[in-house]
């Protein structure tokens, strides 16, 4: 069954991960709420056998610090029409007015967070 993914891949300081998970599991509530499929959010944990297999490293193409962990997320959705409705749900949600989060700074650099929209190709 075809799906619809938003993947994000982010570098952030490993002294910043539990707030980032803090702040993961709130929006991944949210997302559930307003019809996502599934929210995941991974911290990287082997990240160094890519090289054995010839690949890039997610440290490498991320530009991770040694401080820095590399985050991989990727929320799920029925359809391009239904991610595009369930995020307009999201950003109308009080719980992610900026307002609310005023002063408090972002657990990691937006600039350097990677997203995109992916149609599935194989889904068993």
């Amino acid at each position: 069954m075809k799906r619809y993914v938003d993947g994000y891949v982010l570098p952030v300081p490993k002294k910043n991960l539990k707030t980032y998970q803090k702040m993961a599991q709130e929006a991944g509530n949210v997302w559930m709420k307003h019809g996502a499929l599934q929210y995941t959010e991974c911290a990287g944990e082997d990240l160094k056998s890519a090289a054995k297999w010839g690949c890039t490293q997610f440290t490498k193409m991320t530009k991770a610090r040694p401080n820095e962990a590399v985050v991989f997320a990727f929320i799920v959705f029925k359809s391009r029409e239904h991610r595009d409705n369930t995020n307009a749900k999201v950003m109308k949600d009080p719980l992610m007015d900026p307002a609310k989060h005023k002063g408090k700074p972002m657990p990691f650099e937006m600039k350097r967070m990677a997203v995109g929209g992916f149609e599935t190709l194989v889904s068993l």
